[in-house]
């Protein structure tokens, strides 16, 4: 089946309409056969602060882990707490997916997170912090500073922080002031010494300044003492004739998710701009407090926030440690990662003039996967388009833009191309979560040189990552295609691990040009041959192909399912894999984050090996591997097995048809699966162990023995 279309193997077209998963078997599969999506992702942010744990790694990467943890745990409750508690608000709660009422999960939710918020600030303090100091990196008290240095500290907050801050009293002529999301605030308690009087005052950390900021000195330790804690022992200079009491850091977490009402008429960018400014007003779902808080700053915070005493988080040691961010900042490349550094794919490396490659003669001799960021962005996905958007014989470009940086090549080369008077079009999904306002931004910038913008279909998010040239060769009109399994974001790309695939198959061609005439005009098209899309086809498709995997291994065929995604949630998706197990199918899924299929069920999941990878690079990409009775089917793509890109966005898969490729998938899946690779291994009731060495020896680090592959691969093919 390697050279046929799709279509005749019942995968591209209409006809999977057809296919119903209720017509396979029925496996007797027992009710309590998922884990909890929240828990899991709970789970998931644990083995990042696992990371922060690990004593091998170096010092700064541990710091980053850190912070990263921070962040994913802030985005949680913004988003899937805060959506938890709008709907049992609105009455609208429905059972999660294992059943349980939501008020219950929010129940599990609080006393995990509350635990690993604890722990996280252990890490901190009795862990990285030391590790940093013993490394020459300190990050100090005020107390424990020389006098010259607290005078050298002084002026830097004379000069820099004081002009900059604002303290807003609470007193009968000032309510109290609005907590803005995520900020750090110092709640600080004053008398006046004159009558007495004793009142409350909010000071706002600034979030533009360093948050760590260097002791002055000249020694070979590097010393920091923290914004909040040099602004905490200048507040005196803030409240002159007041008598300062006491002080505690505290920090607020608001529902920041976007809600947005579609209709067919409505302006979709002044909808969501009303909405981003709606969002910085979101009701608190979470307060972070210092542990020595006293109960009567404490009870006014709870009582003009409006929250609950579930909701108040008391921690040890300094909040937001996403701060820790900060010391990216910091000159010591010997506690980082070793450098890596990408290669330029073997197809796209130039001949023996050192002249530029051309990307187009090199696609249209054989299909290019490129592996990011293994192998370069720059001069793979950028040259493509830029190659694009300056040759003459390039008429028409089309891409799909879900995240992007701020000063993206990429939205450049589209400006370019449309100055230069071909068409170009755009399909920007300005309701990429947190990304809404830069997208906004950019969307406007297209428009203004020339771009055909359009923002997709009423309803969906467009989330496949997609792009489209036409080029004139002798009088014949071709198309070049790639298809990602990541955005077109030049900065994301050097730490997500993707992969892309480079064609100039026509086949593909007509698939994008079918689907991008869907994304920016009324066709209704059905009929695609190398492209799996959701949310029409492909959750079917993907079922069809599991299901041709289990009647294999029932006639007593060889069999074989690998899936490697971000999330793991469709319960459709999970009782196939399910049902393929119990046939015998080997299922290895590959997963990052959320897992709700489970692997301790007795008769029902034990031919299922699940593994999860973390490190030094976000494993992004998604790949759907099967045998087909020695006659591999391989897809790569933007889907996540979860409910919201199988029916909530526009999702597209594409069919590998190089063995080369299939091979090198293939064999990065059996690094993965290898028992003598660090991973976690999902073990009962969802907890994940990791298996990091062997008798003492370190495991092989997969990120690190690909980047080697492929560096090697380079050397190999270039000596020849």
């Amino acid at each position: 089946m390697m050279d046929t279309d799709l279509a005749d193997a019942g995968l591209g077209d209409a006809e999977d309409d057809d296919f119903d998963a209720h017509e396979v078997p029925d496996a007797d599969l027992p009710d309590h056969r998922y884990h909890d999506r929240e828990l899991s992702w709970l789970a998931f942010n644990q083995r990042v602060l696992e990371l922060a744990e690990d004593p091998s790694l170096p010092e700064l990467e541990r710091a980053n882990f850190l912070a990263i943890f921070a962040s994913n745990l802030d985005e949680f409750f913004m988003v899937r707490v805060a959506g938890l508690k709008r709907r049992i608000l609105t009455g609208l709660a429905v059972p999660t997916n294992v059943g349980r009422a939501p008020t219950d999960v929010l129940s599990d939710i609080s006393a995990e997170a509350h635990a690993l918020q604890l722990r996280h600030a252990d890490a901190w303090t009795n862990q990285v912090k030391p590790a940093l100091s013993d490394a020459g990196i300190e990050i100090t008290e005020w107390e424990d500073l020389t006098d010259p240095e607290r005078d050298a500290l002084g002026e830097y907050f004379q000069a820099q922080v004081f002009p900059v801050l604002m303290p807003l009293a609470v007193d009968p002529a000032h309510p109290f002031p609005y907590i803005s999301g995520l900020s750090l605030n110092l709640a600080i308690r004053i008398r006046n010494a004159r009558t007495g009087r004793q009142d409350f005052a909010r000071l706002k950390v600034p979030p533009m300044l360093p948050r760590f900021v260097e002791v002055p000195g000249r020694g070979e330790i590097l010393r920091f003492i923290r914004l909040e804690e040099l602004i905490a022992n200048h507040l005196d200079d803030l409240f002159p004739g007041m008598e300062v009491l006491d002080h505690h850091a505290f920090r607020l977490t608001r529902n920041e998710d976007v809600e947005i009402e579609e209709d067919e008429s409505e302006n979709l960018i002044q909808a969501l701009e009303a909405e981003l400014l709606r969002r910085r007003f979101g009701p608190p779902i979470r307060l972070e407090i210092t542990d020595d808080m006293d109960d009567v700053t404490l009870e006014l915070l709870i009582k003009e926030l409006d929250i609950t005493d579930q909701e108040v988080y008391r921690l040890p040691g300094p909040l937001d440690l996403r701060g820790l961010f900060d010391l990216a900042r910091v000159d010591r490349p010997d506690l980082r990662y070793p450098p890596h550094l990408p290669t330029t794919a073997v197809a796209f490396q130039p001949g023996d003039s050192n002249e530029r490659a051309d990307v187009f003669k090199s696609i249209g001799r054989a299909d290019v996967l490129v592996h990011h960021p293994y192998e370069s962005f720059a001069t793979s996905v950028q040259a493509f388009l830029d190659q694009a958007a300056r040759d003459p014989h390039v008429l028409a470009i089309k891409l799909t833009l879900y995240r992007t940086s701020g000063d993206s090549p990429i939205v450049q080369a589209l400006i370019d191309a449309a100055e230069a008077g071909k068409q170009v079009l755009a399909l920007v999904e300005v309701k990429a979560r947190f990304d809404e306002a830069n997208n906004i931004v950019w969307a406007r910038k297209l428009e203004k040189a020339g771009v055909h913008v359009v923002y997709g279909l009423v309803g969906l998010k467009t989330h496949c990552k997609l792009a489209l040239v036409i080029r004139e060769e002798d009088g014949v009109l071709r198309s070049y295609s790639h298809v990602g399994t990541g955005n077109y974001n030049p900065k994301t790309s050097r730490i997500y691990e993707d992969f892309g695939l480079f064609t100039a198959d026509p086949q593909v061609g007509r698939d994008l040009t079918r689907l991008f005439n869907e994304l920016s005009g009324y066709a209704i098209e059905k009929k695609f041959k190398r492209l799996l899309v959701a949310p029409r086809y492909l959750r079917k498709g993907l079922l069809r192909l599991i299901e041709q995997e289990r009647r294999n291994a029932v006639e007593g065929r060889p069999a074989r399912v690998r899936i490697k995604v971000n999330s793991m949630v469709d319960e459709q998706i999970i009782d196939a894999l399910y049902r393929a197990s119990m046939a015998g199918v080997k299922v290895e899924v590959w997963v990052r984050g959320i897992c709700s299929l489970r692997g301790d069920l007795p008769g029902v999941s034990d031919n299922i090996t699940v593994r999860s990878i973390l490190g030094r690079y976000l494993e992004h990409s998604r790949i759907f591997a099967f045998d087909n009775d020695g006659d591999p089917i391989v897809y790569i793509g933007s889907a996540d097995m979860m409910h919201r890109n199988l029916d909530r966005r526009v999702e597209a898969l594409v069919r590998l048809s190089s063995p080369d490729h299939i091979e090198e998938l293939h064999a990065l899946f059996d690094l993965a699966m290898d028992p003598g690779t660090n991973s976690w291994h999902l073990t009962g009731n969802g907890v994940w162990e990791r298996n990091a060495d062997a008798d003492g020896e370190p495991l092989v680090d997969l990120q690190d023995r690909t980047m080697t592959a492929v560096q090697s691969r380079r050397r190999k093919r270039t000596v020849r």
